[in-house]
Parts: C-alpha cells; sequence; structure tokens
C-alpha cells in the first residue's frame, strides 16, 4: 500500500500562502557562510558580549527565589511594568498607568506581529519606511493587510524621509503607519520637523501608528541643549499618545537580545487590543529576565551614556575603516548599524553593484560578513548597490575587520 503523503493528499502547498514570498532569512544563509568560512560576522545585529554584570546577576538570583520560573502574570510581571512606565516618564516625561497601558512582549519582534494581528484587517494598507526589518512584512501578511512601502532615499550623506511622498501614500484604505526610529538599516534618526508632519498626518486622517524604538538609547546625533532627550518618541507630539502604540526592547539597550523581553506602551484600549493578539501567540515568556530588565531599567544615566558613547566609538572606527577600503559610507545617527553602497568600488569589486552577490563573495574576499540591504525592499532595485554591517562588536574585532576589508 503506498503511503499517503501531504502533497499526495492535497495539492496546495504546505506553507500558508501568506508566508509564500517568505523563505530563509538572510541572516541565517550569511551566519551559515561566516561559520563555513571562518568571517568575521558583522552581519547579524547581536553584540559579542553581555551586558552589565549586575543586570545578569539579578537573572540569577530570580531564578534562585524562585521568581518568574513559572508563569509570569500575561501582561508582565509588576516590576517590569512599573519600571517600563517609570523609564518612558524619566526619559521622555511620558506618563503610562504601569496596570493599565504597558504589555511586556517576547522580545519586540513580538510586540510587532501582535501590535499587527490586533490592529490590521484583511484589506486594511499599512505603510512602513522602506527598507525595513524584515518581520515587519511577514507581520503585515499574517495580518492579511497590504504593505505600502514609503522609500528612504540617500541625500547629503543620510537616508530621507520624503514627506510628500509618505502623504501621496495615504488613500481611504490606510489603517496604520508602521515607524521605526532610529531607523534599521539605514541609522537614519527622524527629526524633529519630520516627526512633526508625521503626527499632522496622522491625525489629520484619523491614522493608527506603530512605532518600533528599540534603538533608543542609540542615538548619536543630539539636536537638543542636553535637557531633552534626542530621542523623540512620536507618542510625545500633539494627538499622538493615544493613537501611537510604541514599543521598547531590553535586548539592544543592555546587549541581552537572548533574553526577548519587549514591551508595548500606549492607552488601555490599545494594550488591550495588542494583549488579545499576544496571549495566543506566546501567551508569556522570559519570567526570570523580566525581573532583571526591572532593574536594568533603572541602572543610572552614567551607564546609558556609557553605552552610547561606546558605540559611537565603534561607529567612527567602522566607518573610517569602510571609507579607507573603497565604500561610501553613510554614517548612521543611530542603531548599531552602517549602510554603504559598493558602486564606488567599481564594477569588478563591487559584483556590478549587486549587493547579493557582493555579500555572497565578500568572505571568500576579505573574510567579512555584511548583509545585503536588498532584503529589505520591496523595490529590490533600489536597495541592490547597498550593505550593512553591524558594528555591535568588540572593538579588537572590528579592527581586525578594517585590516581585512583592506584587501578590497
Amino acid at each position: 500500500m503506498t503511503a499517503m503523503t501531504p502533497s499526495s493528499m492535497n495539492a496546495r502547498p504546505l506553507l500558508n500562502r501568506r508566508l509564500a514570498e517568505f523563505g530563509t532569512t538572510i541572516f541565517a544563509e550569511m551566519s551559515a557562510l561566516a561559520v563555513r568560512t571562518g568571517a568575521i560576522n558583522l552581519g547579524q545585529g547581536f553584540p559579542d558580549t553581555d551586558g552589565p554584570e549586575e543586570v545578569r546577576e539579578a537573572a540569577v538570583r530570580a531564578l534562585r527565589d524562585g521568581r518568574g520560573n513559572q508563569y509570569p502574570p500575561g501582561p508582565g510581571v509588576p516590576e517590569l511594568r512599573t519600571a517600563v512606565a517609570e523609564h518612558q516618564l524619566r526619559h521622555y516625561g511620558l506618563a503610562y498607568d504601569p496596570d493599565r497601558e504597558v504589555l511586556v512582549t517576547a522580545g519586540a519582534t513580538e510586540a510587532i506581529a501582535a501590535s499587527l494581528l490586533a490592529l490590521v484587517e484583511p484589506g486594511d494598507e499599512v505603510i512602513a519606511l522602506e527598507p525595513y526589518y524584515d518581520s515587519y512584512a511577514a507581520s503585515i501578511a499574517l495580518a492579511g493587510g497590504t504593505r505600502v512601502p514609503v522609500t528612504l532615499r540617500p541625500r547629503d550623506g543620510r537616508f530621507v524621509l520624503d514627506l510628500d511622498e509618505l502623504r501621496d501614500a495615504v488613500t481611504p484604505r490606510t489603517r496604520l503607519l508602521l515607524l521605526n526610529t532610529p531607523h534599521n538599516p539605514t541609522g537614519t534618526v527622524l527629526t524633529r520637523e519630520e516627526l512633526a508632519e508625521i503626527a499632522k498626518l496622522a491625525v489629520e486622517r484619523d491614522l493608527l501608528v506603530v512605532t518600533d524604538e528599540v534603538y533608543e538609547h542609540l542615538v548619536f546625533t543630539d539636536e537638543t541643549d542636553g535637557t531633552t532627550p534626542a530621542h523623540l518618541p512620536l507618542a510625545s507630539f500633539p494627538g499622538m499618545r493615544e493613537r501611537t502604540v510604541s514599543i521598547g526592547s531590553a535586548g539592544k539597550t543592555f546587549s541581552f537580545t537572548g533574553w526577548k523581553v519587549g514591551w508595548v506602551t500606549s492607552t488601555p484600549e490599545l494594550v488591550a487590543a495588542v494583549r488579545s493578539a499576544k496571549q495566543y501567540l506566546t501567551f508569556v515568556a522570559s519570567g526570570p529576565f523580566q525581573y532583571a530588565v526591572a532593574e536594568a531599567l533603572a541602572l543610572p544615566d552614567s551607564y546609558f551614556t556609557s553605552f552610547r558613547e561606546d558605540m559611537r566609538a565603534k561607529r567612527d572606527l567602522l566607518s573610517a575603516g569602510l571609507t579607507a577600503a573603497g565604500f561610501e559610507v553613510y554614517r548612521p545617527a543611530g542603531t548599531y548599524f552602517i549602510t554603504t553602497d559598493i558602486r564606488p568600488l567599481g564594477a569588478d569589486r563591487s559584483g556590478g553593484g549587486d549587493g547579493f552577490a557582493f555579500c555572497r563573495a565578500l568572505p571568500e574576499r576579505a573574510g567579512v560578513v555584511a548583509i545585503p540591504n536588498a532584503v529589505f525592499y520591496d523595490h529590490r532595485e533600489a536597495g541592490a548597490p547597498f550593505v550593512r554591517f553591524a558594528f555591535c562588536k568588540r572593538t579588537e574585532v572590528l579592527a581586525d575587520a578594517v585590516d581585512r576589508l583592506k584587501a578590497l
């Protein structure tokens, strides 16, 4: 008797058609290439050292004390929700009720997915700034929404948002704006003027906004006098608190990306909606780590300053090395990524401006791994010549990478 297989029982492809365009991520491919070639992996954005020792010890203490070893409360442990609310007030002057306006998630990725699943229905349009973090597209697809990219384009050393193009992208079907600032992968930080125009548009057209702010403490250019935070949450602009879902994460700020602790802050109604979706994803996660992150958020200002200045120095080291190697470098105003244009290397060395071909050849040529930015675009041709490098690595590793890149 012939065994039945899923394909013989049902000719329809096994993978949900909403996910058909999403295969294995480029990060998995390039990380495997780094292992196979012994190259320095400046592709995937995770640090190669742990964060503060006192925060790690707080997690150990929670484990030993039996805090979080069983299911934590669905919205998150009270200590962390209170710490998140205090963080928002301390840094941005935004007051949130920790019991009704804060939700703890399994990292920012789940926060994004839960927000879109909760707030978007089939037929709704979601505007995202292109290039965008790859989970945005998958989450919009899972929600049944339609992705509408608005492209950031290089100008005067940074990637710039065309506000007229953003306004023109809004239609009667637009439900939500999905923003990321500081922006991965370009390193752009939206200015006060740009954010004010976005806020005005959202209010005029009655749009919801989801803001991914995981790099909030990695802003290197400060437009302020030092008394106002360099990162400007969109929720702090007039008319925006009641329509904005703000997303933060411990992974990028405290260098514990494996803990997967993120959070949402918003109105009680929006938080309740996101929680309704989140409870059917992970339900809860990261119990003992939630207690540790609560302590991390209360670290003194000196920690956040030192963290930012350390990353600034690493940015400058790698930027200089990439420039010397022949790349056009867009020095980031935020995040821990540098976007480069490979075309100045020449057609032969840049693979004809094809970022995929360049990144697949780079480990053998120079012993370094990077990521082609085209994977973050719907309009692949717009991202074709751009390549992203991560600088959240030890200084000696970056120095080694700079030496290797001289081979180009």
